[in-house]
């Protein structure tokens, strides 16, 4: 049995460079994300005590091996954990409550730390168009167009969604767009039912202050957050019903998102009906 123990580790330690290994950890898991876990890294070794990194630990052989660029620290005032779900609504019901206009209540959005999505998209994706509109159409969340854009539908759902407005004598100086969850999910997947419980509060609260006449819904999750549809989206569809903001009642109608449209050109028909009804109501 070898006793040559440092020559041992210096092996294992040059297999580790070979298979990509440049990092050592801990043992247990750790939150690297947390304030207090960047408060304990330090921020400069002693200088009679040099760093030692596998590549100088490892023989001569694996000193050819590509090391990888150092991962970019996390930025202070991003690196803090969202807080537990349920505190993070209580917390975006009051600051969203507080908000006295929409520049207001996006600057509170800008701040709010309480939903996991800020840190993995690009920027905030508030609204587009013109927030005095009688109109309101809201979606369920921002894809990839919009997260570099940092408008709401300015990807081809948006230029279809565009059409259909065109369509019924509309466009963006007339209407104001929003989504209810703000920033973009990762990979464009749907947003988890916390997520979505955690913007609820931003966007009622931004539907508040507008204070359009007519509320659409575009998609099943819309009309779901905003409406309490339990049915289907087809079922749910074309029927007007009223949402309450807490100062006055509006209109409010359901149909489908564009990009299910873009999916399923047939069901274009039932939504060309569904945006006569909101043309005929903005007439009246």
């Amino acid at each position: 049995m070898s006793t040559d123990r440092p020559a041992e580790l210096r092996a294992l330690l040059a297999f580790y460079v070979e298979v990509g290994v440049d990092t050592v950890l801990d043992e247990a898991p750790v939150n690297r994300f947390t304030a207090e876990a960047q408060d304990r890294l330090p921020a400069q070794r002693p200088a009679s005590a040099p760093a030692v990194t596998l590549h100088q630990a490892a023989p001569s052989r694996a000193r050819s091996a590509p090391s990888r660029p150092p991962a970019p620290a996390p930025a202070r005032g991003s690196a803090s954990a969202p807080p537990p779900p349920d505190a993070a609504i209580m917390a975006a019901r009051e600051v969203a409550a507080r908000a006295t206009g929409l520049d207001d209540l996006r600057a509170v959005l800008q701040r709010f730390e309480g939903c996991a999505l800020r840190f993995t998209a690009k920027q905030l994706v508030f609204a587009d168009g013109n927030p005095r509109s009688r109109v309101m159409l809201v979606g369920e969340a921002p894809g990839r167009d919009e997260d570099l854009a940092g408008l709401p539908f300015v990807g081809r759902s948006g230029q279809l969604l565009d059409r259909m407005l065109a369509a019924i004598g509309l466009d963006r100086s007339n209407v104001y767009i929003a989504n209810v969850v703000p920033w973009r999910p990762p990979g464009n997947r749907t947003p988890t039912p916390q997520e979505s419980q955690i913007c609820l509060p931003f966007i009622k609260r931004q539907i508040e202050l507008a204070d359009p006449d007519v509320l659409v819904c575009l998609g099943g999750p819309s009309a779901a957050a905003l409406l309490g549809m339990t049915d289907g989206i087809r079922k749910f569809r074309g029927r007007w019903r009223t949402y309450h903001t807490g100062t006055r009642d509006i209109r409010a109608i359901a149909t489908f998102h564009p990009a299910y449209l873009l999916r399923s050109p047939l069901e274009k028909r039932f939504a060309w009906r569904d945006f006569q009804a909101i043309r005929a109501a903005l007439v009246k």
